[in-house]
């Protein structure tokens, strides 16, 4: 069995809804990403071997394998392939997987994973209710599921309410890790910390000026916690709000994966070493607890306990979800999402899982640290472990 590193590692920055990156087609902003991953790696771009593309939304401007469109947009040759995958917000976390897997297996030496939402010109849920208002149907009505699932509306908003109340995190608790999350990403952004990470991309500002955008949207570097506390609760009698929610975001992010032949045709070093990845499925219905148990079966499997990781990175769809793993882990909040998370830079969905890739191993190399852990809720009660360990 081959190891799998990676080698290379961008992502955009992260624009709002109807933003910086509005006017950007999606194919061709993931495009961008592949192209710099090439430049990065110094690689002939005939090297790459298959491109795999985590996307959420695979409808209207992202459907038709948005994967193969985005090759076809990049400076990569048309013999290179490209597929798409959908796990839901963990879609390119797993990307991730399968690349590092056909490496390992020695099927393919350099494949690159990848990741890409337009959620501006994709608005979330658009297939499935354009689907409902036309008569086609719902991806939850089927008559199997709804008999296993009797009455139940399958909702994030729910599940994340529902995982506020059964660990005891008071809105409170949750305005204050909204507060720190956007204190974290601003200061990070001021000390360059994304610098080498983002690719920059030209856009044209509502003003109509052009310029090349490099820093992450939703970063609000004025907030307070007076602020935050002050924001409109999402349900009524709940405790999460906008500010302690993910931003809707436009995004593409990517890294370059390569066993040892990889290695040596593209003759660089590598950045990193996947080390352990696990993927499990757990109840659908409060969905977004799976980290938890994904966490513990990752550190069953690899021999490693969670005080031997440097670095933690968990998905910031709610400040509930990061906050119950905290709390029922015991793990160290100082080495959770250290330069902040999607509550400040945004969740551009398909995009994430590489995006929170390729931040981890720039911080872990920032720091000289050694082992990161990377994890991901999802819709349907799923949830992707890859622990890396950087060179």
């Amino acid at each position: 069995m081959h190891e799998a590193y990676i080698v290379a590692a961008a992502r955009t920055a992260g624009g709002r809804r109807g933003g910086l990156l509005r006017d950007w087609h999606p194919a061709d902003l993931a495009g961008r990403v592949l192209d710099a991953l090439v430049d990065r790696a110094g690689a002939d771009p005939a090297l790459v071997e298959d491109v795999i593309m985590g996307c959420v939304s695979q409808f209207g401007q992202q459907s038709g394998n948005v994967a193969r469109n985005a090759v076809l947009s990049s400076k990569l040759p048309e013999s290179v392939p490209g597929t798409s995958v959908d796990r839901q917000c963990g879609s390119s976390q797993q990307a991730l997987h399968f690349a590092a897997a056909t490496v390992m297996s020695g099927q393919m030496d350099v494949v690159i994973a990848a990741g890409v939402e337009s959620m501006t010109r994709v608005p979330m849920g658009a297939a499935a209710k354009l689907s409902h208002e036309n008569g086609m149907g719902s991806p939850f009505g089927g008559p199997a599921m709804k008999a296993r699932y009797p009455g139940i509306q399958f909702s994030q908003f729910t599940g994340a309410e529902m995982i506020a109340k059964k660990y005891d995190l008071s809105k409170d608790m949750l305005d204050e890790f909204g507060f720190e999350s956007q204190k974290r990403g601003a200061a990070a952004t001021r000390a360059g910390a994304f610098d080498r990470e983002i690719v920059a991309v030209s856009v044209t500002t509502h003003e109509g000026e052009v310029r090349l955008h490099t820093v992450d949207e939703g970063i609000r570097f004025d907030a307070s916690l007076d602020g935050i506390r002050g924001v409109k609760l999402i349900q009524d009698g709940g405790r999460l709000t906008a500010a302690t929610s993910s931003q809707i975001c436009d995004g593409a992010s990517g890294v370059m994966i390569v066993n040892e032949r990889g290695l040596k045709a593209l003759g660089v070093k590598p950045m990193a070493r996947i080390h352990h990845m696990t993927v499990v499925g757990e109840d659908p219905v409060i969905m977004l607890e799976a980290p938890i148990g994904a966490t513990r079966r990752a550190l069953e499997r690899s021999g490693m306990k969670l005080d031997d990781i440097d670095l933690y990175e968990v998905n910031e769809a709610f400040a509930s979800v990061p906050g119950a793993w905290l709390k029922v882990l015991g793990a160290d909040p100082a080495k959770l999402n250290v330069n902040g998370g999607a509550i400040a830079l945004g969740h551009p969905l398909g995009a994430s899982g590489t995006k929170l890739m390729t931040t981890l191993v720039h911080a872990l190399q920032a720091r000289g640290k050694r082992w990161g852990l990377q994890t991901m809720c999802e819709g349907g009660g799923l949830a992707n472990v890859t622990i890396i360990e950087a060179l």
